[in-house]
């Protein structure tokens, strides 16, 4: 015990003496180094860079100060066996600023760069933020800016730094080429890429600009494009992007390999899961045996199947592909092998670069979330449905190890984007005339992703006010709803004799059955009103109220006893029919209903190929004054034509029903009014029942039907000549179709005379005041176009997808017309932004 004791004594005092020593040679060390040049830099934080005063260690010191970015020079030296530290400090930056740019705002070059005020100023930082800054003007279409800073000295050792940027002429891309494609012309290989080519309509659009990331996306959708037609072996050998100073822009090569078409020789389903018979996985399969090669339809199978198989207990479960090529044949064998995957956990999801949007609504758009079985099928699923959204520059999903074997991270990292519109747009329909509207809209707003539209429109012949409101994950479930409210007014015009008021509401919901199915539920509420103009401009309804100065009879130029006549009288200045008379008033219409909707269209803006089905089925008679059912259907398909290059086919249908209930007489506005929308070369209501009791006043008195058939053939191609980017297109279609079914009165003395079913009286000449001849209107309404005669047109169009919005212009012959059908050649329609 006693040698123990002295050991600790004997080893305490050596620790004292090496603690002493220590702190001596710590102290000897430090006062070895001088600093000198230091003003606001203290010597002791200078000393601290070195470990000792060896020539290694001194220069490893020297080294450390220059990478601190505070200092503009450092050197060491040795004087009388000591080392001197001599420095030059930067000058402090009192503030960035930056001249001359007026494309990029000022605050977005600020967060780019890093030479901050309050900062040490570094003469290699400033560099590199104008590099950075450069690269910004790249890609932004302008790659011959100019980027260079200045300082400007202030008291104090402070100074403040100025970019000074030349933005120069926009540079976009001036021709893309593709290499090696003989399946598709170059122009349709184009015509798939977000990025377009310069031309005169450059200065109202940005999509051609050159910009890598759009660039690289572009490539994957052309990718796409080969593998969902046949073509399994294409592949993009190199895109190449050279600037040429002489053109002013990018010149894009890109050369690819495309390969044969491949068909389906068989398809089949493999289940090496002991519970799950293939059987019952084949009737999702979404290819057949002889179909084209799909790479989409591929694509979707392994979800559908994946998330089958997940449902019945297999988390860790996946589909995977298997193809056996027969390049000889121009084959391939397909099978999806449903297997057990590794048993990997999601230990993590993190969200990052989300600065504006919230981070459920992220994460809501994945089907796992954190402690679930990992699946990479549903992790890329979430990745394209976050693409779709609309609310983010760049989605990229990566993972990285967890915190055991078994655990994976997983990284979602965006760019949010501005995701909220204003919009003056401006527009001339037949029906409606010249439209002008003022629109507010956000579909993510606050971050929380619902969306949001407040517009006013006003018009020639038309105005009103909407406002729309969408919450698309209502209760937490993948169910959209929503609200609207409405307030619009239509008058009267060429092709109709009574204004209509509405205001209302509809409360909507969108539910997802299927990728392909929806079912959207929905219950609305409006009041209609129908007054009918009478004045010396629009006296539709002199026959009953005589307007003075314009009435055959109480006018100056059509004076007593003379008028009215059976030549010129009330008739002949336009008059709304009775049936339209007997409407007048307001009703309130309280109605469910739903829709249903079937889609396998490629693109929504765009369709080239797919069907589009939407059902309709509405009940009024829940409160308010009106009780009917009304259905309707609306089928379009849509097919590139073989062999014709960018040519797209599309076939038609719709189809409509109603009919009143309880004892229900339907109202002129109630019915089906239709007429270009129905067969082109028609009036507004040109097509279908109408008031013919004087052929003088049938323009205007369309009274609508209940039952409607209609089917179209159009064939949309490009313009000879014309770039494609200026979104010229022609179309020619051959529409045919009928209204009919007035299910109205058509004897009105109860109207007239307060006595129903009286015999029928003509328009008759009668006395109003002594010497005051007037004319009263008959009694009876004579029906014409109330027939199941199909009524058919050809023509032609010209499609315009202007930068300002989309217009159309059709010019359609009818064929084939019914007693009092009202005709039109000319039909425009559209609108702009601005």
């Amino acid at each position: 015990m006693q040698s123990i004791g002295s050991f600790w004594k004997r080893a305490s005092l050596m620790m004292a003496v090496l603690v002493v020593a220590v702190g001596y040679s710590a102290f000897a060390f430090a006062q070895a180094i001088d600093v000198v040049g230091n003003t606001r830099g203290d010597s002791d934080m200078i000393r601290s860079y070195f470990t000792g005063t060896g020539a290694a260690e001194v220069e490893q010191g020297v080294a450390a100060l220059r990478n601190t970015g505070r200092f503009t020079s450092v050197s060491a030296t040795r004087e009388q066996g000591r080392v001197v530290v001599h420095v030059a400090e930067s000058n402090l930056i009192n503030r960035v600023a930056f001249e001359g740019n007026s494309k990029i705002k000022t605050e977005n070059l600020q967060s780019e760069v890093k030479t901050h005020a309050h900062g040490s100023f570094s003469p290699s930082t400033a560099d590199a933020d104008v590099a950075r800054l450069t690269e910004i003007y790249r890609r932004s279409g302008r790659a011959a800016a100019k980027i260079s800073y200045r300082t400007v000295d202030l008291p104090n050792g402070r100074i403040d730094v100025v970019f000074t940027v030349d933005e120069g002429e926009k540079t976009g891309v001036k021709e893309i080429k593709f290499v090696g494609n003989q399946v598709y012309s170059t122009g349709r290989l184009v015509g798939l890429m977000e990025t377009t080519e310069m031309n005169l309509l450059s200065f109202l659009k940005n999509s051609d600009v050159y910009d890598p990331d759009r660039i690289a996306a572009d490539l994957e959708l052309v990718r796409r494009y080969y593998l969902k037609n046949g073509y399994a072996d294409f592949h993009i050998v190199s895109s190449d992007a050279t600037f040429d100073p002489a053109r002013g822009g990018y010149i894009l090569t890109i050369v690819i390999e495309e390969g044969p078409q491949y068909r389906v020789s068989s398809v089949d389903v493999e289940s090496r899961l002991a519970d799950i018979d293939p059987a019952s996985l084949r009737p999702l399969v979404r290819l057949s045996e002889g179909d084209v090669y799909n790479g989409d339809a591929v694509e979707k199978t392994v979800e559908t199947l994946t998330r089958e198989i997940a449902k019945k207990g297999y988390a860790f479960s996946q589909a995977r592909p298997r193809g056996e090529r027969n390049a000889a044949a121009r084959t391939v064998a397909i099978r999806f092998v449903v297997e057990e995957g590794p048993r990997v956990y999601i230990e993590r999801i993190n969200v990052h670069g989300n600065a504006r949007t919230r981070d459920y609504v992220i994460r809501r758009e994945f089907e796992v979330g954190e402690g679930d079985a990992y699946n990479r099928v549903l992790i890329d699923r979430a990745e394209r449905r976050l693409n779709g959204l609309g609310y983010f520059k760049k989605v990229r999903i990566t993972n990285e190890p967890g915190s055991a074997p078994d655990r994976v991270v997983i990284n979602v990292d965006v760019e949010d984007q501005p995701t909220g519109n204003f919009g003056v747009s401006g527009g001339w329909s037949t029906n409606e005339g010249f439209l002008g509207e003022v629109s507010v809209s956000e579909s993510n707003l606050m971050g929380r992703g619902q969306a949001a539209r407040l517009s006013v429109q006003e018009g020639e012949r038309a105005r009103g006010v909407t406002f729309s409101f969408t919450e698309p994950y209502f209760l937490d479930q993948r169910v959209a709803a929503g609200f609207d409210v409405f307030a619009k007014r239509s008058d009267a015009f060429n092709f109709s004799v009574y204004n209509t008021t509405s205001i209302g509401g509809t409360l909507r919901a969108g539910v997802p059955i299927t990728e392909e199915i929806s079912f959207s539920p929905h219950y609305s509420i409006y009041n209609t009103t129908i007054s009918i103009p009478n004045d010396s401009k629009r006296p539709f309804n002199d026959c009953q109220l005589p307007v003075p100065g314009t009435t055959p009879g109480f006018s100056a130029f059509f004076p007593p006893p003379a008028f009215p006549n059976l030549a010129v009288n009330c008739l002949t200045n336009g008059e709304a029919s009775l049936a339209i008379k007997e409407s007048q008033g307001s009703r309130l219409t309280s109605l469910i209903g739903y829709s249903t909707a079937y889609s396998t269209l490629d693109n929504f803006r765009n369709p080239k190929n797919g069907f589009h089905v939407t059902t309709s089925e509405e009940v009024a008679g829940l409160g308010g004054d009106s009780r009917f059912i009304r259905s309707s259907g609306d089928l379009r398909y849509f097919h590139e034509l073989p062999v014709l290059d960018d040519v797209v086919g599309i076939a038609h249908l719709q189809g409509g029903n109603m009919f009143g209930i309880a004892g229900y007489q339907l109202r002129v506005v109630d019915n089906f009014n239709l007429g270009p929308s129905l067969v082109r070369g028609f009036a507004p209501g040109g097509i279908g029942p109408r008031d013919n009791s004087d052929p003088l006043s049938t323009r205007g008195n369309s009274l609508g039907g209940t039952d409607y058939v209609g089917a179209s053939l159009e064939a949309q191609f490009p313009i000879w000549g014309v770039p494609k980017d200026i979104g010229l297109r022609g179309a020619v279609f051959a529409d045919a179709g009928t209204l009919w079914g007035y299910k109205g009165a058509t004897n009105f003395s109860k109207f007239l005379f307060g006595v129903p079913n009286l015999p029928c009286v003509s328009s008759t000449v009668i006395p109003a005041a002594p010497g005051v001849p007037f004319l009263t209107q008959g009694s009876c309404i004579t029906l014409a176009g109330d027939t199941t005669k199909i009524r058919t047109s050809i023509g032609a169009s010209i499609l315009w997808q202007s930068p300002l919005g989309p217009l159309r212009f059709d010019f359609a012959f009818p064929l084939s017309k019914a007693t009092g059908d009202i005709t039109q050649v000319v039909k425009m329609s559209g609108g702009a932004n601005f």
